[in-house]
């Protein structure tokens, strides 16, 4: 399986000949759905969904949350609902989801739906939470900034799930100065778990055997 940073919040999973794209967002760059047979959202917020460019995708699967599938009403591609719990098959992926609820940000927001996804029994995109999901994580794509998100409950978060691999998302609010403190707080939590815990550059990719 092949394993692609795009921009902030959004993946592109590639095997035999097959696309899954995850959380395209309106800010996480062009082509994002290019070749995609099947597409994965975890939330309704707009860093995770550019819902006109899903809306105008023909001939694509789409599997979200309730209230984000409601949003996507009218859309040329199939829509499908799914909840914590459930099993399906996406574009020759096994997925499951984990979840329920967005993480709690702002006192006045209201918390929203949020689904996380396990591809493959391997790769966990947990979306906007800290989610923990009831099965072996080898890849785990870990939130590292966000208004709701401290640094505390990141690494926690990192030493419960214990993957071996990690990879920050979520990181598109960060200059460079930003991306160098990720940098180093990846890299200590590395030697702490002795895994693979970095930060993957937009547009780079890496291989899961």
């Amino acid at each position: 399986m092949k394993l692609t940073k795009y921009g902030h919040a959004c993946w592109r999973l590639e095997k035999d000949g097959k696309v899954l794209v995850i959380d395209p967002g309106t800010f996480s760059g062009q082509g994002l759905l290019d070749g995609a047979d099947a597409v994965l959202i975890t939330h309704e917020h707009w860093d995770h969904l550019d819902a006109e460019l899903v809306k105008n995708a023909p001939d694509l699967e789409v599997w979200t949350c309730e209230a984000v599938a409601e949003e996507l009403s009218g859309a040329a591609g199939k829509v499908q609902t799914v909840r914590h719990g459930d099993a399906f098959t996406a574009a020759g992926f096994e997925v499951r989801a984990f979840g329920e609820w967005h993480a709690r940000n702002h006192p006045d927001i209201p918390v929203v739906q949020n689904v996380g996804f396990l591809v493959d029994d391997e790769v966990f995109y947990p979306g906007d939470a800290l989610t923990v999901p009831e099965a072996r994580v080898g890849t785990l794509l870990v939130p590292t900034g966000a208004p709701w998100l401290k640094l505390g409950d990141m690494v926690g978060y990192l030493r419960e799930v214990r993957p071996a691999r990690a990879y920050s998302t979520h990181d598109g609010l960060y200059n460079d100065i930003g991306y160098m403190l990720i940098d180093g707080w990846l890299e200590g939590e590395a030697e702490h778990q002795k895994a693979d815990i970095r930060r993957i550059p937009v547009g780079e990719s890496v291989t899961l055997s």
